[in-house]
């Protein structure tokens, strides 16, 4: 073996084959550490790699045979999102003795994985011709330890400083101190004894007779250790348990069609796969690569989104927000007493301060859907010794809001940055240009968006009925006077009688944003609006302005800001899609609810079950797939959990903890789906399995069977 620090002859260097799926990107996640890698397992320059805590530790890390990348077959994430597999062949070999070795006979399978920080990989050869070859291995390998916002393309004046790389025969440290004093370290140790190893480059030269195998073990950490078969396999199996002990939470859903089931099954394993499970309980990061973290909107409506099926990811987001709650003011931070966390980052530049994101609580509807959350919460778990020990920090929520709306004329909850490092805009749409006026303007703040106003209402009718429950009548009457009051307002301000459409926000002048964008269809998910102005609004949301045959476009056709290929202005956005599901299933549309699932249900069988965190808004044509958003997380938490609230817009459920009894109010099957089970619903010391079935244009509900000590009772109303 050669030990050398310098830089040897450079492996051939191939170009980028445009071979199918080799731009394909394939992701592992755990905890705070996630991998993007290519299709042959390569991590080549670009914003992929591997990264902990925000930062990246392995930037480049390339597989060559006899100089060459090998010609890949085919790769994958297995399906419980443990394994990354890559399968690849040889280009002919250089000579051994008087013959070469032909192309195709080598196979090479990269089978790699996340546990505690590291990467596993395991690269196996199999020589299936008759004579044996020497294959000469290349491992090409950096670290950069950018921070994720530089790996966006934020530039930084100064950085920490890099070491060089400390060569050994078990492997190769990188070291690097940021400006922060804290000290990172990035170690790829091996399995056996490179021929030729120095500071970014490893040779191996295996020789393989005929039919045999050979296995090289590789693990990327923070530390040198000694890979081998065993410590791979020990791993794999903690990783699989974990793995299966997250996916196996919370109620089942069985349905009749295969290809429903799989996208069932898919979004079953992203959401295990991007929840972390912290001190105060199971948390979704919010989506990879840009947001493997905890985001407090995010996590909420995911929560949201699963509470009928898995109340405990409702209870660990309450725990977790409530215990990052904002206690003093900060303009640096967008920070107010009482205020929930936006997103939190542990990466470089926050630490420093550079940014604002170590704890960010620029989300202005963040807050009350907190608080949502926790009514919410409530009626599907009677879980009230929880609100007993969250009951302080709801109050300060409540009183953040309360603050906030007395500095509008007319209660409204609003929000303008307090620094320019802050986000310009607050509420889910949180690009630059996503709010304007209906001729182009942007509008000054402070800026009260509908969407928010009506998680404000629902927040305070929560409240009034939690302190009620607790026997607080007084503050209970307050809160309901604060809802009623905010209600009207909303009704008399918002309200575009001549579109009957409610306005996209108000400016700081109180001046309407006059477009029509789905942000309304989150208001009819909270039920504010009238049974009129709803159905009405629920309508224009089914037509061809907003309807592009896969989903909900975020802004109407006519706007002039639409583009079906911008981030916030004419994309189609699946946990939106849902939400406005929700919407309008609750004003009356129905049919219009089993249409959204079902487009959506189409879209994710074009991205391989997987819906990611936005699509492009072109208008739907025969024969061609949905428009990809080229830079969308993928996976992302609350498009995982989107199908689940679509099916429940569908089903109609509504869990009654308190009183023992579930309602289910006209339910629809998506379509092509004849039979459909919840298996294992759980509330209090009950379990209850219910079946949807299809009988002629009607679907009948019933309970198959049950546990616990009392008889749950089941309203249908069709």
């Amino acid at each position: 073996m050669t030990i050398t620090s310098g830089t040897p002859e450079s492996p051939q260097q191939v170009p980028l084959v445009n071979e199918p799926g080799a731009q394909n990107l394939f992701v592992l996640v755990d905890h705070n550490t996630y991998l993007v890698a290519n299709a042959f397992g390569d991590i080549e320059p670009g914003a992929v790699g591997l990264f902990h805590h925000d930062t990246r530790l392995l930037s480049v890390y390339q597989l060559s045979v006899a100089g060459q990348r090998p010609s890949l077959l085919s790769a994958s994430v297995s399906q419980d999102n443990v394994y990354f597999i890559s399968h690849l062949t040889n280009h002919p070999l250089p000579l051994l003795g008087e013959e070469t070795t032909p192309q195709g006979v080598i196979h090479i399978g990269r089978k790699r994985f996340l546990w505690e920080e590291r990467m596993f990989e395991c690269i196996s050869l199999f020589n299936y011709s008759d004579q044996p070859s020497l294959l000469p291995i290349n491992l090409r390998f950096a670290g950069d330890f950018r921070d994720m916002f530089e790996v966006r393309g934020q530039s930084r004046p100064l950085r920490g400083t890099l070491s060089e790389p400390q060569v050994s025969r078990q492997g190769v440290v990188v070291c690097y101190e940021g400006l922060d004093k804290q000290p990172r370290s990035m170690a790829i140790s091996f399995c056996t004894e490179p021929t030729h190893i120095n500071g970014d480059n490893a040779s191996f030269q295996i020789e393989i007779g005929p039919h045999k195998s050979h296995e090289l073990y590789i693990e990327v950490g923070s530390s040198i250790m000694q890979p081998g078969r065993q410590r791979y396999r020990s791993a794999a199996a903690l990783a699989c348990r974990a793995m299966r002990n997250k996916e196996q939470r919370g109620a089942r859903i069985i349905a009749s069609g295969r290809l429903f089931q799989a996208w069932l099954n898919k979004s079953r394993a992203d959401l295990a796969l991007l929840t972390a499970d912290l001190p105060t309980g199971p948390y979704p990061y919010a989506g990879v690569p840009w947001y493997s973290t905890p985001f407090g909107r995010d996590a909420i409506i995911t929560a949201y989104q699963s509470l009928w099926l898995n109340p405990s990811l409702a209870r660990g987001v309450l725990a977790y927000l409530a215990a990052h709650q904002a206690t003093e003011t900060s303009t640096f931070r967008d920070a107010e007493p009482g205020k929930i966390m936006h997103e939190t980052r542990q990466g470089e530049m926050s630490r420093l301060n550079e940014l604002p994101f170590a704890r960010y609580y620029g989300g202005v509807d963040t807050t009350p859907l907190f608080l949502m959350l926790a009514g919410a919460y409530v009626r599907r778990t009677e879980d009230l010794a929880l609100i007993e020990v969250l009951w302080p920090a709801l109050e300060l929520a409540t009183s953040w809001m309360e603050n906030n709306a007395s500095r509008n004329a007319e209660g409204f909850i609003t929000y303008q940055r307090g620094e320019l490092t802050g986000l310009a805009n607050q509420g889910w749409k949180d690009s630059h240009d996503s709010i304007f006026h209906q001729d182009g303007r942007s509008p000054e703040g402070p800026i009260a968006l509908v969407e928010v106003q009506g998680y404000a209402w629902r927040a305070y009718l929560s409240m009034s009925t939690l302190a009620r429950r607790r026997g607080d009548n007084q503050a209970a009457e307050h809160w309901q006077t604060c809802a009623n009051k905010l209600r009207e307002a909303v009704e008399r301000c918002f309200w575009m009688k001549d579109r009957q459409f409610y306005a996209l926000a108000l400016d700081g002048n109180g001046e309407r944003c006059e477009v029509r964008a789905s942000n309304v269809g989150h208001l009819l998910f909270t039920g504010l609006p009238s049974a009129e102005r709803g159905k009405a609004v629920a309508q224009q949301l089914l037509t061809n302005a907003f309807y592009n045959g896969w989903g909900v476009r975020t802004l109407e056709t006519g706007a002039i800001r639409f583009n079906p290929m911008s981030y916030h202005n004419g994309s189609v956005w699946p946990h939106d899609v849902a939400l406005c599901a929700a919407g309008i299933s609750r004003y009356g549309e129905h049919t219009g609810a089993v249409r959204l699932l079902s487009g959506m249900f189409e879209a994710a069988a074009f991205f391989g079950m997987r819906l990611p965190e936005l699509f492009c808004g072109f208008k739907r044509a025969p024969g061609e797939t949905p428009v990809a958003y080229p830079v969308a997380c993928l996976p992302q938490a609350w498009a995982a959990g989107s199908v689940f609230m679509l099916l429940h817009a569908c089903l109609g459920i509504t869990i009654d903890a308190a009183a023992r009894r579930v309602v289910i109010r006209h339910p629809h099957l998506p379509i092509g789906i004849d039979r459909l089970e919840v298996r294992k619903l759980r509330f209090n010391e009950h379990c209850v399995d219910l079946c949807f079935q299809r009988i002629g244009d009607g679907v009948a509900a019933y309970i198959e069977r049950q546990q616990g000590p009392d008889l749950i009772r089941l309203d249908v109303k069709l």
